[in-house]
């Protein structure tokens, strides 16, 4: 057996399903669009991603999983069209204020999501994916990519498989599998006989960035689901142990940052 000989796409679907990890649908980040929003504002993760990005001969950009325009609204002061493509109505109110206020018309949301019908998509110079790319059909959101890229495509893939802090995972007695990382996508796209360029970035866990325990507590129930009282006496006491690493979300993530040409279209 070779590597041309493994079926990336259904093993994606199985790790995927065998992780028996709940996708949370639209409205849960519509709750959270504004807590992004407020922590998005000069982010290092945005600057250190555009920063290994080519904009040259682009002047058109698609961001899927936009956001509240994190890496849109900083792009689009150097393109002359940016759309900013995700299924949270919630972030793209947050877009299109950002926008506003910022001065840019040139940013527009598209609501939809990875899975539907993407015929009315614009194709852009440069597609990007930031941590947007956990899907259910990895195969499906790749194709995607290059058909409404015309240059370079840019994707930021969890490293390792896991978005919090494995410690707390094991304080509350909840260990699921880890979830399937960049390595999948690597190898789909080895498979189309596209050879990507890899990097790394790092950033505080999902769990990071809150100011005292109570915000803590409501960070650990929207990542791991409802905390009783016993648990909750028990992420109280991790959390005095060293609130300042607390506040941090305890160890850092690691971001696959993935990027590859656009194959020509003959």
């Amino acid at each position: 057996m070779t590597l041309d000989d493994i079926d990336f796409a259904t093993l994606y679907r199985e790790h995927l399903r065998q992780a028996g990890r709940a996708p949370k649908p639209a409205s849960d980040w519509d709750r959270r669009a504004g807590e992004l929003n407020r922590s998005s504002q000069a982010s290092r993760y945005a600057s250190d991603f555009i920063g290994r990005m080519n904009l040259d001969g682009a002047r058109t950009l698609l961001d899927i999983g936009c956001g509240p325009g994190t890496l849109a609204l900083p792009l689009a002061a150097r393109l002359e069209r940016v759309y900013g493509l995700d299924f949270s109505a919630g972030m793209l109110a947050c877009l299109a204020q950002n926008a506003q206020e910022q001065g840019l018309g040139n940013v527009q949301g598209i609501q939809r999501a990875w899975e539907e019908d993407w015929s009315d998509v614009p194709v852009c110079d440069i597609v990007v994916a930031s941590r947007s790319g956990l899907v259910e059909d990895l195969a499906d959101a790749l194709d995607k990519m290059n058909r409404h890229g015309r240059l370079r495509a840019y994707m930021t893939q969890l490293v390792g498989g896991a978005f919090s802090e494995p410690e707390i995972a094991a304080l509350l007695g909840r260990q699921p599998r880890r979830l399937p990382d960049y390595l999948y996508t690597v190898s789909l796209l080895h498979q189309r006989d596209i050879h990507p360029r890899l990097d790394y970035l790092e950033t505080r866990n999902r769990l990071g960035g809150t100011r005292d325990f109570e915000a803590f507590a409501q960070r650990v129930a929207w990542a791991f689901g409802p905390i009783d009282a016993d648990q909750r006496v028990e992420l109280q006491r991790w959390y005095q142990v060293d609130p300042e690493r607390a506040r941090s979300g305890g160890a850092p993530m690691r971001w696959a940052f993935i990027s590859w040409d656009i194959p020509s279209r003959r």
